[in-house]
Formats: structure tokens, C-alpha cells, sequence
């Protein structure tokens, strides 16, 4: 499965940006998606992820009510609507798919299929 992430650019705080996760050679659907981000100096954190089958949906705390994962079987790919953006917001976010249980679904060793990245930056 490749994925292809897109959408990110630059934003003033308190924007919104929605960023795609389009997928070829395989069936989204049959995988628990998620979104992480990287900034600068950082780790690799959670962000976000969308269940396989039922499409529950869980949240890192720091984007709880401001983030909306979402997906679209028809067209292969899985959105991050980021509402109300924050300059700590900025990083680079990586779209990432697997199967796994779903307690474990917010650890990035989890998932064996990448996308490349796209870069958030929220300034003024």
C-alpha cells in the first residue's frame, strides 16, 4: 500500500487546513489509519486515528475538539480537518496504516505503511 499525504501549508493561528491521505494499491478501509506529526527537534507523536470496520476515531489531548479524522471509502483516502490552529501545531504530518488492536493503535511501531509527509506551519 502507498500513501500519498497532502494539504499542508502554511496558516495563521487560529486557521484551518485539512490534509488528505490518499491510498494505492490496497483498501483503506481494511486498515486502522493514523496521523502523526514531527516537529523539529521533537519526537513523533500521535495525533489522531480512525478504526477499521466501525471508523471509531481517538484523539492526542492537545488536538481533542479542534482535530477531526475522517475517512472516505469511495475514494480511498482519509482526511485531518485542524480547525482553530495553534503555532505548536506546526510539524510535518505523516499519515500511517496497519492493522493492529486498538489499544495499541496510538503507537507509531504499530504501523508498516507510511506516507511521505506534509509540513503544517502556523505563523502569523
Amino acid at each position: 500500500v502507498q500513501l500519498q499525504a497532502s494539504g499542508g501549508g502554511l496558516v495563521e493561528p487560529g486557521g484551518s487546513l485539512r490534509l488528505s491521505c490518499a491510498a494505492s494499491g490496497g483498501t483503506l478501509r481494511t486498515y486502522t489509519v493514523a496521523w502523526f506529526r514531527q516537529s523539529p527537534g521533537k519526537e513523533r507523536e500521535f495525533v489522531a486515528v480512525i478504526r477499521r470496520g466501525d471508523g471509531s476515531s481517538g484523539y492526542a489531548d492537545s488536538v481533542k475538539g479542534r482535530f477531526t479524522i475522517s475517512k472516505e471509502n469511495a475514494k480511498n483516502t482519509v482526511y485531518l480537518q485542524m480547525n482553530s490552529l495553534k503555532p505548536e501545531d506546526t510539524a510535518v504530518y505523516y499519515c500511517a496504516a496497519g492493522s493492529m488492536v486498538w489499544s495499541a493503535s496510538q503507537n507509531d511501531e504499530m504501523y508498516y505503511y507510511w506516507g511521505q509527509g506534509t509540513l503544517v506551519t502556523v505563523s502569523s
